[in-house]
């Protein structure tokens, strides 16, 4: 009789059989209820499961509309020989720990208690209740994961059994890399997700974090007959005031015999969501033409008279190399963000199920993820400008920033950023499964997925005033600036246009996978495993500009020093001539942004329509941007051989699993040098053993074991032989795709108390030696001695002026480095209160914490220490800096080292409640620039609830509220001063709706 092996990996297929919460009625029959489902008993294969009792060749969670029975031995004190009916929330948690109970891997999971029924809005914030799971968010919604200090580039995901990526345009900057965007889904097209923490033999390489499944329907798993759910939501977010439509739905049938279903499902979803509140685009360190009227530039070292806003030599002085010295912020703003987004998903699923011995599926999925993404504000650039303010009253604090000052001859900038941007995700896959003899099976697998993520409109406009008067900045409450202009920011008069912007891209990955996986049973409690794998991952990313310099009106703006401008032109390739702001413009307030009393608060931007009609921007011809124009071809191959074994020995049970995976990585990559495609190939093998053991002590506790070698393929974006060019902060990064993958060797140790029904206590340590750890390597040059071409540079940024020509770039490459380590705890609680008398007995928890540590080693450029570096003979001009060059060690990027999730829930056969709260400690994201040492995110606490009434058996209405006290987004530059970057909140999201099945 043919027995379903999922492809979850070491989950077995008895928790599988439970987690799928088959017909009660099925379950109910004691045939129909495996013995091996037994908490603390070791994973068994139930040689003779019902015909009810489907296992999806997937994975796929399906719940039906039926609760879940708990076997007689998790019944409570004095209900002995009874079943227990679990529905709702409870049902979806009994489930879960099924699934991680019944495997001999590290294992957690998420189940929907119903068809069409996840338990949270969003995917990635389901996976934060999982213990040693974070996630970052954008625009209020989570968006990537972080596991066990891992961030998301160490993750790899599954939909439906098939390796996939899927980028996303979200955020400030694009996703093209092999991080998962889980925000591009729909939540409700989903039924269950599984984390595998530790890695087997016949588990998909490529993770030093974990590989999660992402399951979606499996008609064969429901009711016989027709099944339709569909349920309507209104949204509505308290900042952007509006409410916004969510539906979704599912229709299903399974044939009277049993043996065909089909499936499909829809979600749809609108949101237009506010960011406010204020940044600096970091901190910076710089010269500038006067401080308390102290002249800082001459015309020579020798001289007298003063040079004022260009040109002339820098003279030392205590007042102007304290000022010169101390970080000051480089666009202080506050801003106005929009998130306008339309989620669309379909699912279909067909399986074929004509004998015992025979099942065949085939499952598809579609995501289009659109948004709208408009920014807008108020601002003074002091990037790149200093040298023509000058800075009056200036205030330090003990971390040498320069935290309040007026500025004179300021350039006063408003700006409006417009960008239209959709991904698409398609896949389709198909499984064979075969029991060719009662005790050689096999499954055959094989599919194809591909993620479209386009920018067809990225469009920037810019207003200046480049001479304005009493400027004021106070940072003295760093996240709470008080930001006001001297001069009139409303009146179209006193601005002209200054830029323009387009940048149109598109990112496409896809993935083409083949696997056989075959399975012997070679004794009784010895079987063999052995599996192929082919798996072609590609990877391309095109980028153009349109960006152009506005040159200053005749007789204005004489701070720009030596720039030629051509003669009055709206096409020519770089430039256009000065224009007034006047009738391109319109006004806008920026809300409630966290603003103390008397800041400035209104200010006259571009128009984005009536200034590209104005400029004929899209009718500019596009520029390719060299450096992001890219690709990357991985194709590997190879197979796993593993052992499963299972039996008692000195009386205590076990069950274990070990082997060896092996693949070939042949990797092309391309990028742009000097203007010249240039592509370089390479091969390596790599040889990952794994083995996980579990012990059953008593029928309550299990004990788990592992060790594996794993491995992160490297970045995409350091990948490519070409170089790119941040022409705004002076830095110039080269790819290397000669970089080694990350690999690591990890170790796992785990207790499970399993002490009541829908109950464990759980501790988890946790070791990873990372071997080997790319790293940055920075050298200081000018932009000539690297040999690329000045043409790489982006036309509106600072280093395209010829008076930058010279300046010193910090010029970047990664190069393999000596490893990191990492090391963490888990602890884990979820348990119900039915020792409680009455109403209370109804109530449950669920807690986790984690507490991780890690170091490595990285190379960054500090602070420059020299206000004035002379020259080569005493009469040139001395020159500025260059930053430090240092190593410092940190914890690997993207680890909060603590990590805290609860949740309290109320649920009876009508009412059900639940209130969760998460906390992620601060951590490091990446390397920073302009002397800044490291940047990343300050801790965040997120408190979301929910409430469910079941008016009737097929009728549920819902309200429920995420983010509930506006958690404030903290981003910081420098990890040693904790500079304000950015400090933006999306205001609270309520949820009202309801759901029927029928």
């Amino acid at each position: 009789m043919r027995i379903d092996r999922t492809k979850l990996g070491g989950v077995s297929v008895a928790a599988i059989a439970v987690a799928l919460l088959v017909p009660a009625a099925a379950l109910a029959q004691a045939a129909e209820i495996p013995a091996t489902a037994t908490p603390g008993s070791p994973p068994q294969v139930d040689p003779a499961p019902a015909q009810n009792s489907v296992v999806p060749n997937t994975g796929t969670t399906a719940p039906d509309d039926a609760a879940l029975t708990v076997p007689q031995d998790q019944t409570e004190a004095g209900t002995e020989g009874a079943d227990i009916v679990v529905t709702g929330f409870r049902k979806s948690l009994d489930a879960a720990l099924s699934v991680k109970r019944e495997s001999v891997a590290a294992v957690d999971a998420i189940v929907a208690e119903d068809i069409a029924k996840f338990p949270d809005q969003n995917l990635a914030e389901s996976l934060q209740r999982i213990p040693g799971i974070s996630i970052q968010r954008d625009a209020g919604e989570g968006r990537a994961i972080t596991v066990r200090g891992l961030g998301a580039q160490f993750t790899r995901v599954r939909v439906n059994g098939l390796e996939t990526v899927a980028t996303s345009t979200d955020g400030a900057s694009a996703n093209r890399d092999r991080a998962f965007d889980f925000n591009v889904f729909a939540s409700e097209l989903f039924n269950s997700i599984v984390v595998h923490k530790t890695a087997e033999a016949s588990l998909d390489e490529g993770s030093l974090g974990a590989v999660v499944d992402l399951n979606t329907g499996n008609p064969l798993g429901g009711k016989k007959g027709f099944t339709l759910v569909g349920s309507v939501v209104g949204t509505y977010n308290d900042l952007s005031k509006n409410v916004r439509p969510r539906v979704a739905g599912l229709l299903s049938w399974k044939s009277p015999d049993g043996t065909f279903g089909a499936s499909i499902s829809g979600a749809y979803q609108k949101t237009d969501n506010l960011e406010l509140g204020n940044n600096t685009v970091r901190w910076a360190q710089a010269r500038f033409d006067s401080v308390d009227g102290n002249p800082c530039f001459f015309n020579s070292n020798s001289g007298t008279a003063r040079v004022n806003n260009a040109g002339g030599s820098y003279r030392s002085s205590a007042t102007c190399d304290k000022a010169a010295l101390s970080f000051h912020p480089r666009i202080p703003r506050y801003g106005y963000i929009l998130h306008d987004r339309e989620r669309l998903g379909l699912t279909g699923s067909v399986q074929w199920e004509p004998s015992d011995a025979t099942k065949l599926s085939v499952d598809a999925l579609y995501s289009r993820f659109k948004e709208t993404r408009e920014e807008k504000y108020g601002e003074v650039l002091l990037r790149s400008n200093e040298r023509s303010i000058d800075v009056v009253n200036p205030v330090y604090d003990a971390n040498n920033n320069m935290i309040a000052a007026t500025l004179n001859d300021a350039w006063v900038r408003t700006e409006h950023y417009f960008r239209k941007s959709k991904t698409e995700f398609y896949q389709v896959g198909a499984s064979w499964d075969q029991d060719v003899s009662d005790r050689f099976r096999f499954t055959l697998l094989g599919g194809i997925s591909q993620s479209d993520a386009t920018i067809p409109v990225e469009t920037t406009f810019v207003f200046d005033d480049r001479d304005a008067q009493g400027y004021r900045y106070d940072y003295t409450n760093s996240r709470s600036p008080l930001l006001t202009f001297g001069t009139s920011v409303t009146d179209p008069a006193n601005f002209q246009l200054a830029e323009i912007r387009d940048r149109p891209s598109s990112t496409v990955n896809k993935f083409r996978t083949a696997q056989l996986r075959t399975e012997y049973d070679v004794a009784e409690g010895f079987q063999l495993k052995l599996g192929g794998v082919y798996r072609k991952f590609s990877f391309d990313s095109e980028a153009f500009t349109r960006d152009a310099v506005v040159c200053p009106a005749a007789g204005r703006d004489v701070v720009l020093g030596t720039i030629t401008c051509s003669a009055p032109s709206l096409f020519g390739p770089s430039a256009v001539y000065g224009f007034s702001a006047a009738g391109l413009g319109e006004t806008f307030n920026i809300g409630r942004a966290g603003q103390p009393s008397g800041n400035t608060n209104d200010f006259y931007i571009p128009n984005i329509d009536a200034s590209a009609q104005f400029t004929g921007l899209y009718n500019r011809p596009l520029v390719l941007d060299a450096g992001q124009n890219r690709s990357v071809s991985e194709e590997v191959t190879g197979g796993y051989g593993q052992v499963d074994v299972k039996g008692t020995i000195f009386g205590l049970d076990y069950a274990a699993n070990g082997g060896m995976r092996y693949v070939r990585t042949h990797q092309v990559s391309t990028g742009l040098n000097n203007g010249v495609a240039v592509t370089i190939k390479r091969n390596y093998d790599d040889w990952l053993p794994a083995l996980n053991v579990a012990l059953f002590p008593t029928e309550k506790v299990i004990l788990r074991g592992a060790v594996a070698k794993v491995l992160t393929r490297p970045t995409l974006g350091n990948l490519t032989p070409g170089g790119s060019v941040d022409g705004f902060n002076y830095r110039i990064t080269f790819g290397n795709p000669q970089l080694d993958p990350f690999r690591a060797t990890a170790f796992d140790l785990a207790a499970e108390w399993y002490f009541a029904p829908q109950s464990i206590f759980s501790v988890a340590v946790f070791k990873k030696n990372v071997e080997s750890f790319p790293v940055s390597q920075a050298t200081n040059g000018t932009f000539d001695s690297t040999g690329l071409p000045r043409s790489v540079i982006p036309p509106s940024s600072p280093a395209a002026l010829p008076q930058n020509a010279d300046v010193i770039y910090t010029i970047t490459s990664p190069v393999n480095g000596t490893g990191a380590s990492l090391k963490g705890l888990e602890v884990a609680l979820q348990t119900t209160f039915r020792f409680l008398p009455g109403f209370l007995k109804n109530f449950g928890a669920i807690a986790n914490a984690t507490f991780i540590d890690s170091s490595a080693t990285y190379l960054v450029q500090g602070p420059t220490v020299n206000a004035c570096v002379p020259g080569a003979n005493a009469a040139a001009a001395c020159s500025f800096g260059p930053n430090v060059s240092t190593t410092r060690s940190s914890t690997l990027f993207g680890l909060s080292k603590r990590q805290y999730n609860g949740t309290l829930y109320y649920e009876d056969k009508k009412f059900s409640a639940r209130g969760s709260i998460s906390y992620r400690g601060p951590y490091v994201d990446q390397n920073s620039a302009t002397g800044n040492v490291f940047e990343g995110y300050n801790s965040t606490i997120n408190v979301d609830a929910s409430v469910r009434y079941r008016i009737t058996e097929n009728v549920e209405i819902s309200l429920e509220g995420t983010n509930l006290t506006d958690e404030y987004r903290d981003r910081y530059t420098d990890l040693d001063a904790n500079r304000n970057y950015e400090y933006n909140h999306f205001g609270r999201t309520f949820f009202a709706g309801a759901r029927v099945k029928l």
